[in-house]
């Protein structure tokens, strides 16, 4: 795909509808952990350290937006659509209006903020998988799927759990150290706080009252000050009104550093990157941030409107 592109917009646009369309599979965090190391190697031996930022906070924006179209692109996704018993058509019809007019933003930027320069990419070739290598992916693929018809209900979550975790513990038990059980923790204390907060009836009421009707606000808001995923989690416990706060968690990714914690992932990368420039960085992140949580907010006060 690099081969193809003849300037630098053509570049940027790859780079970014690879984060945008991935995400949707892999999630927003794995696709910005794959591409945007691969952006900054690209960028710096072609010579176009000067477009870093642009590129990367756009591949950022692209993760977090194109991840909002399915279940299994971010973690509050998978979170709301199991609580709500939506279906999967039903969930990606929800957010396609979204997806389509997040696409168009991001295209539009790359022209509007990135030259139309000649470039040439030289990418040097890559050695052939192993057989063993082949035979692992293929399990991996096959695992994936396994456990995506337990995301739309065809398999038991429990079941396809078991199975992916006997299979990983025969064939690469190591990756079982990797993960962060750390974080995996704090979810399930979360659940716990929500559950007693939901038992002290006065504070129940009062949240529910403050909650109740306004699920796009407050998690909007929520999600600026505690990212998206803990707004989610949070949130679900005192609505029943989970498309609008399907709609709000994943809108709410916009905005801060920290809205949705796989905006860190890039700027994690970028801050490694020689010359790097964090307040430039942080400045051209928010604003484009806010425009774009803008025109999607439009975008639902004009779909509220209609409806």
């Amino acid at each position: 795909m690099l081969k193809r592109t003849s300037n630098v917009r053509s570049l940027s646009i790859v780079l970014v509808l690879l984060c945008f369309v991935f995400s949707m599979v892999i999630t927003n965090d794995v696709a910005l952990i794959t591409f945007v190391p691969f952006t900054i190697d690209v960028l710096v031996m072609a010579g176009l350290e000067n477009n870093l930022i642009r590129i990367i906070v756009l591949q950022t924006i692209a993760g977090n937006l194109g991840s909002m179209l399915t279940p299994i692109g971010n973690p509050q996704n998978l979170y709301l659509f199991s609580l709500s018993q939506m279906s999967l058509g039903n969930f990606i019809l929800l957010m396609l209006p979204y997806t389509l007019l997040s696409l168009i933003g991001l295209l539009a930027a790359c022209f509007i903020l990135v030259k139309r320069t000649a470039v040439v990419v030289k990418v040097q070739p890559q050695g052939s998988l192993t057989a063993r290598g082949k035979g692992k992916s293929l399990i991996y693929l096959l695992l994936f799927l396994l456990a995506l018809t337990s995301v739309t209900h065809m398999i038991s979550v429990y079941i396809a759990g078991a199975v992916i975790l006997a299979v990983v513990t025969l064939i690469d038990c190591k990756t079982l150290r990797k993960p962060d059980y750390a974080l995996l923790l704090t979810f399930i204390f979360l659940f716990v706080f929500i559950g007693n907060m939901k038992r002290i009836p006065e504070l129940n009421h009062w949240l529910y009252n403050v909650i109740n009707g306004n699920e796009l606000l407050t998690s909007v808001l929520a999600s600026q000050v505690i990212s998206n995923v803990p707004a989610a989690i949070l949130l679900s416990g005192f609505t029943d009104n989970m498309p609008v706060l399907v709609i709000g968690t994943n809108l709410g990714g916009l905005g801060t550093i920290i809205a949705s914690m796989a905006s860190l992932i890039s700027f994690k990368y970028y801050g490694k990157t020689e010359g790097k420039r964090n307040t430039a960085y942080l400045g051209v992140f928010t604003l484009l941030n806010l425009i774009f949580l803008s025109m999607l907010l439009l975008l639902y006060c004009s779909i509220s409107s209609a409806g």
